[in-house]
């Protein structure tokens, strides 16, 4: 009995000390755990800006994927509210999809971008899909950014609130714990959704999202020694047939049946567990993201009783909030760079257009960084940059980890129908490293209506002269004005008002290229062109099927300014662009018994402006000349329709069929309003106004001040595709009384 009453008594003791222990514990250490969820993750923000408001101080954050990065940035020293900011500020469509800005692509990238629907690996003839949607440097980038005030901390125990993300090793399954090293890097592994974002690497191991394996590392937060848990859980219940329309939410929903069991026995482990309304949304409802954020804090509210029972027991306050801001302009002393093997330190600098120990824009960084992924010769850039030890002005020194790309060799296709080349499949070889480390091979292939190619061999240098060759074919049929071949009494003989004409131009060049910066390049070189235009429409003799009006050979010398900082190349709302050409023909075969040497110069200027956020203007002027001319006619300026990428000297013009209005010059004014009335549909109303004639700029009686003689009107709507835009325009002209419809599907080639 005596040992039966004193076993009950140690139990009472031990019982009433270890309830004393977890009950009554002063100045608790307090540790917030963020599970991952994608957009619904929002709803962190929420809780923060409530916890904040109460003065809980936390001591230790964790984190997977979406909760990493909120609970890294808090952890960092952001507070709710100065999230909830910066959140409200970003694009997330340009995070998701990796999107780079035109004007950080040389143009060869532009082209690839703006002529290709898909573009797939090719190695050792097996075509390899890519690994993910995006590379994930935008993010990277945005997070660098974010963090750059404890750029120099390594140790993620350091942090103002000490943190640590949660990875999955791809190779092995495993859960990784990440509390050191690179902390934006660390952010993108853990949020490295699968087919979403590219796995990251990361000391030997290939990392990806977290909540693979432990969306809610609860477990690992109590080992630091936490005596109470708040946990934000923003995973849901599994998705119904109606909403798995995609396949990142197919492997969202696959992921859900562990973690769904997992979260039953974790919730229970949470003395205070907070569960948003998250149910109306999906993990890229980026758009949302204001109700969700609203939800979060609803979610919050309803604990707090709980919430305020634990500030009350905490003695020592939280730090201060970080009050700074990125700054401005940034200034790189030294730079380092790690996996450089085909590419020179130089090459890499002058894609990043640093100048080290000079100040520079930190737009113009982030900037350079999207120039050295848009080259695609690489698949990763990670850098930090640490404040540098010998500047005490508060310079910083760069820390670069590049993967190159094992990738040179592609396949590449389009879709293309408009009215000119009628259909048209494009399929397209891309070698790069060939021969040397900058060169690239490219072959087009286009089956359709009319067979066509292009050839390009390009070593580029970058800013330094570039050297290539090329060769085009191109060929299309149409029906025409008779006018334009045929003087008055011919066509009084002919008895015809229109003839189908076939033009055929096999087009060969060697060239030299420089380029200043991205939006600017000067091409100087030689061209050969094999040009052919005939009719069957009309026979010149009984011994022939056909009619000629050309089938020469010619050899010139041509040069090629351009400057283009349109943001987009089909519905550009800023920026300025200048093209010109100009070509002195040096011989020609001479198939009309008339050719003497002569030269054409052409050239085409636009601005483009935003009014409001859907609303914008573009204006184009255009112009050309032929010099010394005389009976060569082949190339004539002439004008008519709705196309691009016309070959020679012809141009669109709304209100006209293809090819009615031809001289030996041409000033032509277009006026674009472009409404985007939904997201990727527009509405473009335009207006186009040209003279054309003979000499007109060496016309001295041609009078400048009178109206126009040629005017033309169009009213389209235009669809923006992973195929490239779809186009339907109305055109109408007043002088002809008459209207065309015009239809585009694609991007042009």
């Amino acid at each position: 009995m005596k040992r039966s009453a004193a076993l009950i008594l140690l139990l009472f003791f031990v019982n009433a000390f270890g309830y004393s222990q977890e009950g009554d514990i002063k100045d608790p250490k307090v540790g917030l755990v963020l599970s991952g969820g994608g957009a619904k993750g929002l709803a962190h923000i929420g809780t923060l800006k409530v916890i904040d408001s109460l003065g809980i101080r936390i001591d230790h954050v964790a984190g997977t994927s979406m909760g990493a990065i909120i609970g890294s940035l808090y952890a960092a020293g952001y507070s709710g509210k100065q999230l909830d900011s910066i959140f409200q500020d970003i694009n997330f469509d340009d995070i998701l999809s990796d999107n780079i800005p035109r004007g950080s692509k040389t143009f060869y990238e532009r082209e690839n971008d703006e002529k290709y629907a898909a573009i797939l690996p090719f190695d050792r003839f097996i075509v390899k899909l890519p690994s993910a949607i995006s590379s994930g440097q935008n993010t990277f980038n945005l997070l660098s950014k974010l963090t750059l005030h404890v750029s120099d901390i390594n140790d993620f125990e350091k942090l103002p609130i000490p943190f640590f993300c949660m990875a999955t090793n791809i190779e092995n399954g495993q859960a990784v714990m990440l509390d050191k090293g690179n902390l934006a890097q660390a952010i993108k592994a853990s949020g490295a959704f699968p087919s979403l974002y590219q796995p990251v690497l990361i000391e030997d191991q290939l990392l990806i999202d977290g909540g693979v394996t432990n969306n809610y590392p609860i477990d690992e937060l109590k080992e630091k020694g936490m005596d109470v848990i708040i946990g934000v859980d923003v995973q849901d219940g599994l998705s119904n047939r109606m909403d798995l329309s995609s396949a990142p939410q197919i492997l969202f929903q696959i992921n859900n049946f562990r973690t769904i069991d997992d979260m039953k026995i974790k919730s229970k482990k949470t003395d205070i567990y907070i569960k948003p309304d998250i149910e109306d949304f999906n993990f890229i409802s980026f758009s949302q993201g204001n109700q969700i954020i609203k939800n979060g804090e609803i979610a919050t509210k309803l604990k707090l009783k709980e919430l305020q029972q634990l500030v009350n027991k905490q003695t020592k306050k939280r730090s201060p909030f970080y009050e700074g801001k990125t700054p401005d302009s940034i200034q790189i002393n030294q730079v380092y760079f790690k996996g450089l093997n085909k590419y020179t330190k130089s090459y890499t600098i002058g894609k990043l257009k640093l100048e080290t120990k000079e100040k520079t824009s930190y737009h113009r960084f982030l900037s350079g960084t999207n120039n050295l992924i848009a080259t695609n010769n690489f698949d990763t850039f990670t850098y930090k940059l640490v404040p540098s030890s010998e500047d005490k002005e508060g310079g910083y020194d760069l820390y670069g980890e590049l993967k190159e790309t094992n990738k040179t060799t592609f396949l590449k296709f389009g879709l293309h129908y408009d009215g000119l080349y009628k259909s048209a499949l494009l399929a397209n070889f891309t070698k790069k490293q060939l021969l040397f480390k900058s060169d690239v091979l490219s072959l087009d292939l286009i089956f359709g209506d009319n067979t066509r190619y292009n050839f390009e061999y390009y070593i580029d240098k970058g800013y330094y002269w570039s050297f290539g060759v090329g060769s085009r074919y191109n060929e299309f049929n149409k029906s025409v004005a008779a006018s334009i071949f045929f003087t008055p009494q011919e066509l009084a003989l002919a008895g015809v008002n229109k003839i189908d004409v076939k033009y055929t131009d096999l087009t060969n060049k060697i060239f030299a290229r420089t380029q200043y910066k991205n939006d600017l390049t000067l091409t100087l070189g030689l061209e050969h062109k094999r040009y052919k235009v005939k009719t069957e429409t009309v026979i010149a003799s009984s011994d022939t099927r056909a009619t000629l009006f050309d089938n020469s050979d010619y050899v010139s010398a041509y040069g090629n300014l351009q400057f283009d900082s349109f943001d987009d190349k089909h519905f550009p709302s800023e920026g300025f662009y200048f093209n010109g050409d100009f070509n002195l023909y040096l011989y020609s075969s001479d198939f009309n018994g008339n050719f003497s040497e002569f030269s054409a110069l052409k050239a085409d200027i636009g601005y483009a402006y935003r009014f409001k956020p859907k609303l914008s203007a573009n204006i184009l002027g255009e112009a050309g000349t032929l010099f010394n001319a005389k009976d060569n006619r082949s190339f004539d300026f002439v004008l008519g329709g709705y196309a691009n990428n016309f070959i020679n000297n012809f141009k669109s013009f709304y209100g006209y069929d293809y090819l009615s209005i031809d001289s030996t010059s041409f000033l032509k004014a277009t006026l674009n309003l472009d409404y985007e009335i939904f997201k990727k549909n527009h509405i473009i109303l335009s207006a186009n106004f040209a003279n054309v004639q003979d000499d007109l700029f060496t016309d001295v009686d041609f009078d400048w001040l009178a109206f126009p003689a040629y005017t033309g009107y169009a009213l389209g709507y235009s669809l923006e595709t992973f195929l490239g835009p779809v186009e339907a325009k109305y055109t109408w002209s007043p002088e002809l009384r008459e209207n065309y419809w015009f239809f585009n599907l694609g991007f042009w080639f």
